[in-house]
């Protein structure tokens, strides 16, 4: 999987760390299930557990003024004074890691104040990374069908409301940082989603999408927020720019 590799990472900007900080996630993990010596549930507990700490170890390295937000750690509550915090996702898709499928993701964000800035989201199966270093342009040409990224397992009674409502298609998918790219890369309209996420869930696709000029929000239209109190931040829409306010207003009717 291609991506930075850098023999200083004190010496890389943000955009530049995120990408390596994710990539390098994403091959060790790629690593880790090629090696076939775990399988199921305890292959997703592995790869949880040597992600997290290979990042926390790479961040501790290369930004250890700055504070970190992981969901395979505790949480230090001494974030909120901080105006730099790193969230992240160190295996995003945990199940379809464990079974070899290539829908899952690695989320790696600055928010500053609150806002996602500098962003990676690696996507090991397709050997790629989308990332703010390198913001990606809005492949393909929406089609006559809205096409919405939905969980694969769980899909959300918004997006069934928006299948009747703007006669949309939906397209299930893995975790939530491969749906969201699948908006930037074109392979679907909308990624919408509603019951039960967390910042490290969002942060990183969220600061992709948005550098790359597409629409991100609460389901409500509310912006998102990072760095709170609560880490919980259950729905979102991504989305064409074009588009959200005619998926926003099918969700309030």
């Amino acid at each position: 999987m291609p991506g930075t590799n850098p023999s200083d990472a004190t010496a890389l900007d943000d955009h530049r760390l995120a990408v390596a900080l994710a990539s390098g996630a994403g091959r060790l993990l790629l690593a880790v299930r090629e090696a076939g010596l775990i399988e199921g549930k305890a292959l997703g507990s592995a790869g949880d557990a040597v992600a997290q700490e290979w990042l926390n170890r790479a961040l501790i390295a290369s930004r250890p003024d700055d504070a970190v937000l992981s969901e395979e750690a505790a949480d230090d509550q001494s974030r909120l004074d901080a105006g730099r915090v790193w969230i992240i996702d160190p295996l995003d898709g945990t199940r379809e890691f464990s079974e070899g499928r290539h829908d899952w993701a690695v989320h790696v964000a600055l928010a500053i104040d609150g806002v996602p800035g500098p962003a990676a989201v690696a996507l090991p199966g397709l050997e790629r990374v989308m990332s703010t270093a390198d913001v990606p342009a809005l492949d393909g040409e929406q089609g006559e069908r809205l096409r919405i990224a939905v969980s694969r397992s769980r899909p959300p009674a918004e997006a069934e409301r928006l299948v009747e409502r703007l006669d949309a298609e939906l397209i299930p998918m893995g975790s939530a940082g491969f749906k969201a790219m699948a908006v930037v890369r074109g392979d679907a309209d909308a990624y919408v989603h509603a019951g039960g996420q967390y910042e490290w869930d969002s942060a990183a696709p969220v600061g992709v999408a948005a550098a790359a000029g597409l629409h991100t929000s609460r389901i409500d239209g509310s912006p998102l927020a990072y760095n709170r109190p609560d880490p919980r931040l259950p729905d979102l829409i991504i989305c064409r720019a074009g588009l959200a306010d005619r998926i926003l207003a099918a969700l309030a009717a």
